[in-house]
């Protein structure tokens, strides 16, 4: 990561904070109503419609093997670029609760470490300090790139 500090949306998924560069989101919605995708799997699990356009809904809970939760007023749907070898795809995923807008200095965030942390090393960037906490940076291309993949398959197997 580069020295200068990167202006970064910060949320709740149950316990955790996570951290998406700002420079990566489109918007933020109150939740809107959700398409179920036949045959789609627990993370990319719906369709909204943003401004007359179709994006996926994806659950980040599942790739953190998180257990699901009701929405609450707080819930939040933010909508993204995520950028992938094809170019950049808008996603919309999920939040228990959007904070702010903030910095982080790049030389705070750290890899995961190998032993003792909860979350799959492939599906995180790093691990940033901010304010005596951790947040977590999600790898989205990474998680994204394989769970469609994985999504991908399915329907073939479905189609078989």
């Amino acid at each position: 990561m580069s020295s200068k500090p990167i202006d970064i949306v910060t949320m709740r998924l149950g316990r955790e904070m996570l951290a998406i560069a700002a420079s990566d989101l489109h918007e933020i919605l109150e939740p809107v109503p959700v398409t179920r995708m036949p045959n789609s799997g627990d993370f990319v699990f719906g369709l909204i419609n943003v401004r007359g356009a179709v994006v996926p809904l994806a659950d980040l809970r599942v790739v953190f093997g998180m257990p699901a939760e009701a929405a609450t007023n707080d819930t939040r749907m933010v909508v993204l670029d995520v950028p992938l070898e094809t170019g950049p795809v808008t996603v919309a995923i999920l939040a228990d609760k959007v904070l702010d807008v903030s910095s982080l200095d790049p030389a705070t965030v750290e890899p995961v470490p190998p032993v003792g942390s909860r979350w799959p090393a492939e599906a995180v960037r790093g691990i940033g300090h901010r304010d005596g906490g951790f947040v977590i940076l999600p790898d989205l291309p990474a998680i994204f790139r394989t769970h469609c993949a994985r999504s991908a398959e399915l329907r073939k197997d479905i189609h078989r």
